[in-house]
C-alpha cells in the first residue's frame, strides 16, 4: 500500500466508507458504555438524555472522535455523496442548548474528572477541526460557535490539571498523558493561547525530557491501542527543549532489537471482544505516529519506520470500516488520523 505525505490516494479510497460507518454511529445509542458516578436517587438518564450531542458510537469519547472523523472528511472531501448528511446531523447535534447540557453535565462537583484527559483531547481535537473548517466554509461557524463554550471548560479542566500532574500515565489505554496533551496542544497553537501551550511543553519535558532507552520490549499490553512509547516521541517532537530533538531521539531510542517491538503489526485474536480489538487501533495508531516521525528520524531508520507505516496499515485499516461494532464504532477515527493527521 502506497501512502503520499498527505494521505490523499488512501482518502480518496475510504473516505465515503468512513463517512457511513461514523453517520451510522453517532446516532446509535445503544448498546452503549456508560461512564457515570451517580450521586443522588434517580439521577440516571438515557445516554441521549445525559449527553444530547455525544450519545452515540458505544461511548462519550468514540462519539466526539466520530464527529471529528466526520467534520474532518467534510473539509477534506466536500464533494462526499454523505456530505449533505453530516451537515444535516451536524446542524441537529451542535447547538447551543445540547452542548450547554453537554457542558452543565461535566460541571458537576463529582464530574471534574470526567473522560480526563482522552476525552477532553478530542473535544478539543474536534472544536479545532471546526475552526479550520470554518476558516472554508463560512456555514459551518454556528457548529464552531456552538462548540466554544466546551473547549473553554475542558480548557480550564487542562489548566487546572496539569498542575497537579506530577508523575505521566504511560498506559496504551485512555489515560494516557501524552496522548491527552498533544491534541491540547493542537488546540492551544490553533487559539495562540500561550499560557496553555507554555504549561503542556513544560509539563512534557518534565514527564518524558529525560527518558533513556525506552523499554519498547514491554510493548503492547493486552489491551493497548496506543504506543506509549511512539506517543512520547510524537510529543517531544512538537516541545523538546535543552536540545534538539535529534539529540533527544539518540538518548531515547531504544535499543535496537527492542525497537523491532513497533516495527512489526500486533495480532488481533478476537475482533468482538471490545478490548482485544484496542490491538488494532494500536496498529492504526503506529501508523499514525510513525508517519510523525519518519522525516526526522535518522537515515538508518526512516527506511523501516515507513515499511512499517504501510504494514501496520495493511494490518488494521480493513477493520475500520467492517467488522465488528467493538472495533467499527471508533477506528475509522484513528485510520483516518494515520492517512491524513501529519
Amino acid at each position: 500500500m502506497q501512502i503520499t505525505s498527505t494521505g490523499t490516494p488512501a482518502l480518496a479510497e475510504y473516505a465515503a466508507p468512513f463517512a457511513r460507518v461514523a453517520l451510522s454511529n453517532v446516532v446509535r445509542e445503544l448498546p452503549h458504555k456508560i461512564d457515570h458516578l451517580l450521586t443522588a436517587p434517580g439521577e440516571w438518564q438515557s445516554p441521549r438524555g445525559m449527553h444530547p450531542a455525544f450519545y452515540g458510537s458505544y461511548d462519550w469519547h468514540s462519539s466526539v472522535h466520530m464527529h471529528w472523523l466526520l467534520a474532518r472528511l467534510l473539509r477534506l472531501a466536500p464533494e462526499l455523496d454523505e456530505a449533505p448528511r453530516i451537515r444535516e446531523l451536524f446542524d441537529l447535534h451542535f447547538t447551543p442548548a445540547n452542548i450547554e447540557a453537554e457542558a452543565d453535565y461535566l460541571r458537576h462537583p463529582a464530574r471534574q474528572s470526567f473522560e480526563r484527559t482522552y476525552g477532553w483531547a478530542w473535544l478539543l481535537k474536534l472544536q479545532t477541526e471546526l475552526m479550520l473548517l470554518a476558516d472554508t466554509d463560512a456555514r459551518t461557524s454556528a457548529w464552531r460557535d456552538a462548540l466554544q463554550p466546551l473547549a473553554d471548560l475542558i480548557t480550564e479542566r487542562f489548566l487546572h490539571y496539569l498542575p497537579l500532574a506530577d508523575y505521566p500515565i504511560r498506559a496504551g489505554t485512555h489515560a494516557n498523558s501524552a496522548f491527552g496533551v498533544l491534541f491540547g496542544l493542537d488546540y492551544a497553537e490553533r487559539i495562540q493561547h500561550i499560557a496553555l501551550r507554555k504549561l503542556i511543553a513544560g509539563k512534557a519535558n518534565q514527564w518524558f525530557g529525560r527518558d533513556r532507552r525506552y523499554p519498547a520490549q514491554y510493548e503492547p499490553g493486552g489491551e493497548d491501542f496506543l504506543s506509549a512509547g511512539l506517543l512520547e516521541a510524537v510529543l517531544m517532537l512538537r516541545v523538546v527543549d535543552g536540545c534538539s530533538y535529534a539529540d533527544w531521539w539518540e538518548v531515547f531510542r531504544p535499543a535496537r532489537e527492542d525497537l523491532m517491538t513497533w516495527l512489526a503489526p500486533v495480532a488481533v485474536s478476537d475482533r468482538s471482544d471490545p478490548k482485544l480489538a484496542h490491538l488494532d487501533g494500536l496498529n492504526l495508531a503506529r501508523a499514525w505516529c510513525w508517519k510523525r516521525l519518519a522525516p526526522q528520524l535518522p537515515a538508518d531508520l526512516r527506511q523501516a519506520a515507513e515499511k512499517a507505516i504501510e504494514a501496520h496499515l495493511a494490518a488494521s485499516l480493513p477493520q475500520a470500516s467492517g467488522g465488528d461494532y467493538a472495533g467499527t464504532h471508533w477506528l475509522a477515527s484513528f485510520a483516518l488520523l494515520a492517512l491524513t493527521d501529519d
